[in-house]
């Protein structure tokens, strides 16, 4: 019986951190890493309209990106912050950070 019920607190345990674990064997990229390899990158939340909008913006666009749920992701939540992120959405595009629903910065930051 004590086997099993420490098998089962592993299991929890690893569920739990599972993107600790991921970030921590190079199976899930960093935040920084993304960023170096695709060009546009969204800080959001599940909640927010306008990252909806924005999300819609991008695939009615064909844009491809690559998206951290800052609630969600510790690593993604500390990008953000290093990115002095406050609202949403935050975006990086190259270089380039934008703020908020902008549909006309990321055409000209794409450019």
């Amino acid at each position: 019986m004590g086997k099993r019920i420490f098998v089962l607190l592993a299991a929890l345990a690893a569920w739990q951190n599972w993107e600790r674990i991921e970030t921590f064997t190079g199976l899930k990229p960093t935040p920084q890493e993304v960023a170096a390899s695709t060009p546009v990158v969204l800080y959001a939340t599940a909640w927010c309209g306008y990252c909806a909008k924005t999300r819609s913006f991008l695939a009615e666009q064909g844009i491809p990106y690559t998206e951290f749920d800052i609630e969600k992701s510790s690593e993604g939540r500390r990008a953000y912050d290093a990115l002095g992120g406050r609202g949403f959405p935050l975006m990086t595009i190259g270089d380039t950070v934008l703020r908020g629903y902008n549909p006309e910065g990321i055409k000209a930051a794409l450019r």
